[in-house]
């Protein structure tokens, strides 16, 4: 429901000459609710709807969801003929009052400032070392940590499990949006529907797995993790949505100990693969999680097509992709990941 108080007051701030306001619901459909407004003025009666969305289902899930909806209506319906046009979009507070978001001609987030090095840089010094130091050790456990500890917080809905699957392949900051920033001839269109078909037949397999439904990060990878000493770090740029599976916190950032391997040695090795071992292990060994072997493929597919992008790593030569779609073909095409083998998955 509306909160009707407010949005009278936000008509009266907005419209100077109101004399009375009633507001009645129209009816409700698939997506949301219409309410009629009817304002008394001197001029007359004027007639306006305010529309709602609900909040599950049909990617509507979040506010920021709705939002986007909505101001997209108030951008285009003014462009169609014959539409009917929208008037503002607006919002609803914590207080309960509600103001105007319309009209915006772009947006911008403001955010505190963080301090620290982004843990690209320790993957950076892992080629100079022949094993991973103290401080190396204690900070993969301070992630593994710190994810443990906010998987553990659990929704039951099927509706979101549901929508972090699909967003994995079809969003588009995700596997298939990935892959459309692809310059061609990076990878054949024909290659790019065959990850993307497997990843589908996965996403599909993982569904009634939806009691994984966990408390996460959304894009968990080193240039969003800044240290300030070994144990302490903050984080930046949370993404895509609160809930999902752990796998994709997992996967941002475990497919980076695979991706500087192969770009300085062309496999999984020395410090890379001990990182790798010691984060998957000492996470599952805090979660008691062994189904994330399960579970991982789509996510390592979306991970894989990030890194491999030429756009955001040029200095990769094409053969050094070639292993990544390698690692991430075989890993698909397998029944579950599986750790042991990850140098066999880039053959």
């Amino acid at each position: 429901m509306i909160n009707e108080e407010a949005l009278k007051a936000y008509l009266k701030k907005e419209f100077k000459d109101i004399i009375q306001v009633d507001i009645r619901k129209l009816g409700s459909g698939v997506q949301g609710s219409g309410f009629l407004i009817e304002m008394k003025t001197l001029d007359g009666t004027k007639s306006y709807v305010v529309k709602t969305l609900l909040s599950e289902g049909l990617g509507h899930d979040y506010p920021s969801d709705r939002a986007a909806v909505f101001l997209l209506d108030l951008d285009e319906f003014k462009n169609l003929p014959r539409h009917v046009k929208a008037v503002d979009v607006l919002s609803e507070m914590e207080d309960g009052s509600i103001k105007s978001i319309g009209g915006g001609r772009e947006y911008y987030l403001l955010m505190e400032r963080g301090a620290g090095r982004d843990y690209f840089n320790d993957l950076s010094e892992f080629v100079h070392k022949d094993r991973l130091e103290i401080s190396d050790i204690e900070k993969i456990k301070a992630m593994t940590t710190y994810l443990a500890e906010i998987h553990s917080i659990k929704k039951a809905s099927k509706i979101l499990y549901w929508r972090k699957l699909r967003d994995t392949v079809g969003h588009g900051e995700c596997l298939m949006g990935v892959f459309d920033t692809y310059p061609d001839g990076t990878l054949s269109y024909d290659e790019m529907a065959e990850i993307i078909k497997k990843s589908v037949d996965w996403i599909y397999r993982l569904k009634p797995k939806h009691n994984r439904l966990s408390l996460i990060h959304g894009d968990f990878h080193p240039g969003n993790i800044w240290f300030k000493n070994n144990t302490d770090f903050i984080l930046l740029d949370r993404s895509r949505g609160p809930w999902g599976d752990p796998a994709d916190d997992i996967t941002a950032l475990t497919i980076n100990y695979i991706f500087f391997s192969i770009k300085h040695h062309g496999s999984v090795r020395g410090p890379y693969l001990e990182g790798l071992t010691l984060f998957f292990d000492r996470y599952v060994t805090l979660t008691g999680d062994n189904e994330i072997y399960d579970v991982v493929a789509p996510f390592f597919a979306f991970r894989g097509a990030v890194v491999a992008n030429p756009i955001f790593y040029p200095e990769l030569t094409p053969e050094q992709r070639r292993l990544i779609f390698r690692f991430v073909n075989n890993v698909l095409d397998d029944d579950k990941f599986k750790l042991e083998k990850v140098n066999d998955y880039l053959r």
